[in-house]
């Protein structure tokens, strides 16, 4: 059965191509024969940021004066994409970080934090989280409740996040807090760093992404210089729209790429899988399930590469990435259903790619605002 191919879009070139040949090397060598292994341990090893750094991963996409690499949003999705293909949402997710928890620093912050912050992520040599979500509120950043109050030329910090990747071995974490009034307008964001005295971190136990690194932050009187805030004070709304945006755009091509994952794995178990005297493929009815995934599988990506297409030509649409997210993880929850029907009761055994992924299609649901939120922000930008 053949797959369309993302070398013949208008949307790839050959740089495209050549990098997602290396990346998938580079996935296969330092990732794949590891994924297990990780899972059991709850996380996977530190120098592997190193490793990410060497091959070129952790730059894209920042500015060169900072040890960054310029790249465009199809070169991203290249590298999300072959990040996925062992199916291990957890490892890309504490792995890439960064992608989440930097831009605002390279957006916001002053030259000093910048050098400071910056080259020493893309290098591997320290991680960058992002922290948003309270335990009080999920993603309703409006109502966020961390306080940070002025004190001379510092922040007092008191509060808490929850659900934050690389939660317990970051180094620098980008977190929203309040300092103004109620609402979006009272909101900024500040650079808080791992060894800030009465800054704690608990992990957390998930159903899936076991080998991401998943806490609960606790802020008690953390003092922060006021260098260390990133834009205006109570201006950081915007940049968490801005953040936002992108965050969806890299889950939705999570999804994709981990439905791919999943049919990947069903194709090669109904080739070799003989049932009723044939192999499991020559059924009609197993056929359809594999056409049906790969057509959805292949809508979704058809509108991402679209929507992506907007985005490397300046505009900012919001609507179409709710709905993308939308569209994409509901496709993800009918491919690992689909796929685990077709593996059986080899999809309840732990070690096979379906049973990790139908254990993480609801992650990214939920992450990035849920499906529920992802709609009706869709639908008051569209003035519905």
């Amino acid at each position: 059965m053949q797959t369309l191919s993302a070398a013949a879009s208008p949307f790839y070139r050959p740089e495209h191509d050549e990098w997602r040949a290396t990346l998938r090397r580079w996935v296969d060598r330092e990732i794949v024969p590891h994924v297990d292994d990780w899972e059991r341990a709850r996380g996977f090893p530190r120098d592997l940021y190193r490793k990410a750094a060497e091959v070129g991963l952790l730059a894209l996409g920042f500015p060169e004066a900072y040890g960054g690499v310029p790249a465009d949003v199809f070169m991203q999705t290249v590298s999300t994409e072959k990040l996925c293909r062992p199916a291990a949402g957890g490892v890309y997710a504490s792995l890439m970080s960064h992608a989440i928890g930097l831009p605002p620093v390279v957006a916001g912050g002053s030259e000093t934090l910048k050098r400071r912050v910056i080259p020493a992520v893309l290098a591997g040599e320290a991680i960058s989280a992002l922290a948003i979500t309270e335990p009080s509120g999920g993603s309703d950043v409006a109502r966020l409740r961390t306080i940070a109050r002025r004190d001379g030329d510092q922040y007092v910090v008191n509060g808490s996040k929850t659900f934050i990747t690389s939660g317990m071995r970051a180094d620098y974490y980008t977190v929203a807090v309040r300092t103004g009034e109620e609402g979006l307008g009272g909101i900024s964001l500040l650079v808080i760093e791992r060894e800030a005295p009465g800054f704690t971190r608990t992990p957390m136990e998930k159903m899936g992404w076991h080998a991401s690194d998943t806490a609960t932050l606790y802020f008690d009187d953390v003092r922060v210089p006021i260098a260390n805030r990133l834009g205006e004070e109570n201006a950081g709304f915007a940049a968490i729209v801005r953040n936002f945006n992108a965050e969806r755009m890299g889950l939705a091509t999570m999804a994709i790429a981990t439905a791919q994952a999943a049919f990947d794995e069903a194709l090669a178990y109904a080739r070799e899988r003989t049932t009723f005297g044939k192999r499991l493929v020559g059924h009609q009815v197993i056929r359809h399930k594999l056409v049906d995934m790969l057509r959805q599988i292949e809508a979704a990506r058809a509108y991402r590469d679209a929507i992506g297409w907007r985005i490397l030509h300046g505009e900012s649409p919001i609507a179409e990435v709710c709905m993308l997210k939308v569209q994409a993880t509901t496709m993800l929850e009918f491919c690992a259903r689909e796929a685990a029907q077709i593996l059986g009761g080899a999809s309840y055994q732990l070690g096979t790619a379906v049973e990790r992924i139908y254990r993480e299609v609801r992650v990214l649901a939920i992450g990035g605002g849920s499906e529920e939120i992802m709609r009706d922000l869709a639908a008051r930008q569209l003035e519905l």
